[in-house]
């Protein structure tokens, strides 16, 4: 549920990723991976960290909450409390701080559901929630953790040039060599 803290916190690119997982394969995605991306201020936003937690890993359950029994899920950590969340559910902890919280109306319109919006949008014309231009940024985002987790070093990120400055060799997964007479 990357896509929560993304477009909540309004999230872009990244300044810096690194990653931890549990084998390093040529072929495979590891069975659970720790990315940690390091972002900075956005307008009146502060700079913030992001962690994400994939496979069998989870962050410290918050109190009266066991984060194993939430299939997914995603956990905002601030100043004055935590909200766990998933598409369907918000728990503003700690529980007894915010017992009189009122939420705000919903702004969003309802997806009718990806494909669904997708092929309305192809038809129409009509805009996406998930456009490309924000699906890219969100795409990027996240490769680039197993990018860090391939290399084995935290990488100091260039959106602009789609580079890691602190690490030329991550230029063979970025800008992969192509055989003579093929281009991209």
């Amino acid at each position: 549920l990357i896509d929560l803290p993304f477009w909540a916190l309004k999230l872009r690119d990244p300044l810096t990723v690194e990653a931890e997982g549990s084998h390093l394969s040529p072929e495979s995605y590891p069975h659970w991976l720790i990315v940690h991306w390091e972002h900075p201020a956005r307008g009146d936003m502060p700079p913030l960290k992001l962690h994400w937690y994939d496979g069998n890993q989870r962050p410290k359950s918050p109190p009266g909450h066991d984060l194993k029994k939430w299939s997914i899920g995603v956990l905002f950590v601030g100043d004055k409390g935590m909200l766990l969340a998933d598409y369907n559910r918000r728990i503003l902890l700690p529980e007894a701080d915010f017992k009189d919280f009122k939420p705000p109306k919903a702004w969003i319109p309802p997806s009718p559901g990806h494909w669904k919006e997708w092929v309305l949008g192809c038809k129409t014309g009509s805009p996406t929630l998930c456009n490309f231009d924000y699906s890219g940024k969100l795409i990027e985002h996240n490769l680039l953790g197993t990018l860090a987790f391939r290399i084995g070093k935290k990488l100091e990120w260039n959106a602009k040039n789609l580079k890691a400055k602190n690490c030329p060799e991550a230029d063979l997964y970025t800008r992969p060599k192509y055989r003579e007479g093929w281009t991209l």
